[in-house]
């Protein structure tokens, strides 16, 4: 369209695609959401077709932006996710004795973890996290770009998304030990009492710990049930992508609109795989509570012992984490795009008042 600008809104460079799962750092499709791109003039050389119209966020500087930003959004919704995680596992964290009673809900563990631990308590666990959310971003990112070189191969979406089923068994081996440490920190609740005692004095020592309790294999004991969980993740967004990406179409001048559809799309993605990820967290709880030999017995016993309503303990906090992530992200790239607006304008009124004053100075063109 000749009216559109030369360069997209931050917002379109996105593409809206947010995390699916913030349990799991970013694990949707990053190298599909490369091919939806719009932005042909970023394409400098032939390519592959998969890849032609991919977003200027393919330059490293791009990259690292993004990834400041949407980290610095997880940092702001941390405390959903440590409540969401008490809840999950509260059943197994009385039985090992350090908390005398369940949650009364979700307000009520934020309450009870501010109290008794203090505010900044609730970012307990997200560090660890951050850090294995980094090594994610830069392992997938390396990856995009490497299949960007390989010009000698067509480059399908299909045979993209084959490509990102297969990096994501090196990443998943790579990230699973912290998300077991985040799990552990950020379940690990003082104990109530004069003492305070916590079961880990922090990563280190959790790692310490448990691999001298019980080996290197129990960093990995959900691993399996967590693939699962992450391939439904990725072929949910990659089946809702376009009716996601024709909301946020019609709906391009209303944020308030963009906003809802964001999160309505990604409660959905979270809601259809939490039983898994409930599984999967129950699993890395080893002290105290029931050993689960594998993911079926683990089912099996918590069906069997606490019913199935347990499979959704902490989905409420869940959808919070959901609507304060998007909300976050949303506002983030409003004010970005209104600075790019403001910024643009001030050059564009910059360059004509340069033509005005170049054309007086000397009106006869000489």
């Amino acid at each position: 369209m000749e009216h559109e600008p030369l360069h997209p809104p931050i917002s379109q460079k996105i593409h809206w695609q947010l995390d699916l799962s913030f349990r799991h750092f970013n694990y949707t499709t990053p190298l599909i959401e490369n091919i939806r791109g719009n932005d042909a003039s970023s394409v400098v050389k032939p390519m592959p077709e998969a890849f032609v119209g991919a977003p200027m966020e393919s330059s490293k500087a791009s990259f690292i932006t993004k990834m400041v930003l949407l980290d610095a959004a997880k940092a702001a919704v941390a405390p959903f996710e440590r409540v969401k995680l008490l809840m999950q596992n509260q059943n197994d964290i009385i039985k090992s004795g350090r908390l005398p009673k369940p949650y009364n809900g979700i307000f009520h563990c934020f309450a009870t973890t501010i109290r008794h631990e203090g505010i900044f308590s609730l970012w307990r666990g997200y560090p660890v996290m951050a850090i294995g959310d980094v090594f994610s971003k830069v392992i997938r990112y390396n990856i995009f770009e490497y299949a960007r070189t390989r010009e000698d191969i067509r480059w399908t979406s299909m045979r993209v998304l084959e490509l990102n089923c297969l990096a994501l068994f090196p990443t998943q081996l790579l990230v699973q030990p912290f998300l077991y440490a985040a799990t552990r920190m950020a379940t690990d609740v003082k104990i109530t009492g004069n003492s305070g005692q916590r079961q880990f004095n922090g990563i280190i020592d959790a790692y310490r710990k448990t691999l001298k309790s019980y080996g290197i294999v129990v960093l990995y004991r959900s691993f399996n049930i967590t693939l699962v969980e992450l391939v439904m993740l990725g072929a949910l967004s990659t089946g809702l992508s376009p009716w996601k990406q024709y909301y946020s179409y019609i709906l391009q001048n209303d944020y308030l609109s963009r906003v809802m559809v964001e999160f309505g799309f990604d409660t959905c993605g979270n809601m259809a795989t939490y039983s898994m990820d409930t599984v999967s967290r129950r699993m890395m709880m080893t002290w105290g509570g029931v050993k689960y030999k594998s993911t079926l017995h683990a089912i099996a016993q918590i069906w069997k012992t606490e019913g199935v309503k347990t499979f959704y303990n902490g989905a409420g906090a869940e959808i919070l984490s959901c609507a304060a992530y998007t909300g976050t992200v949303m506002l983030v790239i409003y004010v970005a795009d209104v600075i790019r607006a403001a910024m643009e304008k001030g050059s564009d009124d910059g360059r004509s008042a340069l033509g005005f004053t170049a054309r007086w100075k000397d009106p006869r063109g000489k």
